[in-house]
């Protein structure tokens, strides 16, 4: 225990701390924006302003801790710690949680609406059945638990062949802990196999998403959603599966009454039970796509840019050319129908800087793109294709791999 260094107008403060304690205070300091120094020092001034030193705290197993603290503060501690007559590690502890217990998580508001994430490109193998989970499993990981997340805001870095290192800063932080659906919209089923997941079998007397959009369908959907059964999402992220009637679904579509609500009519009766709804879309600019789009407009006393599409490229010339032809549909839709479409931005995915300047000046050019702008770089590395192949969530496989980390910063950016 020693004050062996200064920074600022602070001290470097060397003691111990259990690890059971350590752990939560990073997580709670995260979840409350705090740096943990802030936290550890308003935890040590309510301590020291106790009248009595509270119950003790268990520290065995106390492993090295160092923080910096205001000058004078842990002189202060010291005094009272001998005061009280209680090791400084046992002072430390109390004051610990002391702030734990009275700062306590801060409450999520429930929103009018869950968030609609419709995640398209009508060009097929960009990996938007990819980003869907990826992004899915982000959302639902545990509030109470830390994770990898890949943080930065400065793509063009990834351009500078001449950056040392890692331009992309990795932290640890608290999952969203979201309640969080994926939808399998597209009749290929992608999502559903990544996922390990059962199709909906295409029979007549089986329900699916299709027979619901199109009011064909004699049960409730809420029987269709299936559970993804892993202790990190701890029943948060749940699936509709995918069935192979999608292929027929925009003739169908043809003959409904006020066809761009109709995946939002099938929906509704689940909209209750989570925070975020992400659509995994067809590639496919046909009606279907229409209703995902319709699906995501901003809704009456819902905030800009809560739902709405997300466009998943590839740093190549086919994908700007489907880029254009997806942007001039939703504005079509958002002209005809008269609505609010918030663009929520673009991820370019499977980056690879060693393929040379295709993939460079394309990535480059899709950077300069302002509204939407890109939010997320996905590296084409192979924990997902392994994790496709094993048929696990990406972020169950691979949970401190680059390609997870990222997904959890995409995840944030969309917060």
């Amino acid at each position: 225990m020693s004050s062996p260094a200064t920074s600022g107008d602070r001290e470097k403060v060397v003691s111990k701390l259990p690890g059971r304690l350590r752990q939560n205070l990073k997580i709670r300091a995260a979840q409350h924006g705090l740096d943990i120094q802030t936290a550890v020092e308003q935890g040590i001034d309510a301590w020291l302003a106790l009248a009595a030193a509270p119950a003790l705290v268990d520290t065995v197993g106390a492993d090295s801790f160092s923080t910096f603290l205001p000058a004078g503060q842990w002189d202060r501690f010291r005094q009272k710690a001998t005061d009280r007559k209680v090791s400084m590690i046992q002072g430390l502890a109390q004051s610990v949680q002391l702030w734990l217990e009275t700062s306590p998580a801060p409450a999520v508001p429930q929103a009018k609406y869950p968030r609609r994430r419709i995640v398209c490109n009508q060009k097929g193998g960009v990996g938007k059945t990819a980003v869907t989970a990826g992004m899915g499993e982000a959302m639902a990981e545990d509030a109470e638990a830390l994770h990898s997340v890949r943080i930065s805001r400065h793509f063009a870095a990834l351009l500078d062949s001449d950056t040392q290192g890692d331009p992309l800063e990795v932290e640890d932080l608290p999952g969203l802990g979201r309640r969080t659906l994926l939808v399998d919209f597209d009749p290929q089923r992608h999502l559903t196999k990544q996922l390990g997941q059962e199709e909906i079998p295409m029979d007549s007397s089986v329900d699916s998403l299709s027979k619901h959009m199109t009011g064909e369908a004699k049960g409730d959907i809420r029987d269709l959603v299936v559970p993804i059964q892993d202790d990190r999402y701890d029943g948060r992220l749940d699936l509709l599966p995918g069935c192979q009637d999608g292929f027929l679904l925009d003739v169908a579509l043809s003959k409904v009454r006020f066809r761009e609500a109709a995946l939002e009519r099938a929906l509704a009766p689940l909209e209750a039970s989570y925070d975020e709804i992400i659509i995994d879309c067809p590639p496919s600019l046909g009606l279907s796509m229409d209703t995902a789009i319709y699906y995501g407009r901003r809704r009456e006393e819902e905030p800009p840019g809560s739902s709405g599409p997300l466009i998943v490229v590839q740093a190549e010339d086919s994908s700007a050319d489907a880029y254009d032809l997806l942007v001039n549909q939703i504005e079509d839709l958002r002209n005809d129908m008269t609505v609010e479409i918030d663009y929520l931005g673009i991820v370019v995915n499977l980056y690879d800087p060693r393929r040379g300047y295709i993939a460079t000046s394309s990535l480059e050019a899709w950077i300069e793109i302002k509204d939407p702008k890109v939010v997320a770089v996905i590296g084409d590395l192979t924990d997902q294709r392994k994790a496709v192949r094993l048929k696990q969530p990406l972020l169950s496989f691979a949970p401190r791999g680059e390609q997870s980390t990222t997904m959890r910063a995409l995840a944030r950016e969309l917060s």
